[in-house]
């Protein structure tokens, strides 16, 4: 895939995907009205979740366009494993992204929904992950992926991180 349809592809995916999970859906559930109100510092640190969380989402979607040469959509995978940057240290990293975004925005806005809700879209990840993404992967990229699964983990950040790019 050429790096301008990869980039394109991602943006567009980075818009559907956690756009409606962390962004629509969250909105149905609370039209971003406050709940019961919080101390100040709690909603500070809420929006620190955000911001990171975004920060994390962002910086693994480019990596895929850009290292990868395509995007996190199963329907336009990536031509390479994308086992750099932020993917030395753990191999999910867009999905812990989302959770987080969404716990964060629990805590801005002091709706104790969104923890449940953020509960349930990680467990989903995590079944998605186990049962289509892994056995895809290890399909696609054989035993460069198996060195990888087994240098990093899957939902607990490695530190330090794994050192340059995991055995191929």
């Amino acid at each position: 895939m050429r790096k301008r349809s990869a980039i394109a592809g991602t943006a567009v995916f980075l818009v559907v995907a956690p756009g409606v999970v962390a962004g629509l859906v969250p909105w149905w559930l609370t039209r971003w009205r406050l709940g019961r109100l919080y101390w100040v510092p709690v909603r500070i640190a809420g929006a620190v979740v955000i911001a990171a969380g975004a920060a994390v989402l962002i910086g693994a979607f480019a990596q895929f366009a850009l290292d990868g040469r395509g995007t996190p959509a199963p329907v336009a995978p990536t031509e390479q494993l994308v086992v750099r940057g932020l993917y030395r240290y753990v191999r999910n990293p867009m999905y812990l992204a989302v959770v987080a975004v969404i716990a964060g925005e629990a805590l801005v806005l002091g709706r104790p929904v969104l923890l449940g809700y953020a509960a349930a879209v990680g467990a989903a990840f995590a079944a998605f992950a186990r049962w289509y993404e892994q056995p895809a992967l290890g399909r696609r990229y054989g035993a460069q992926y198996e060195a990888y699964r087994r240098a990093v983990p899957g939902w607990w950040p490695r530190v330090p991180p794994a050192r340059g790019r995991p055995p191929p």
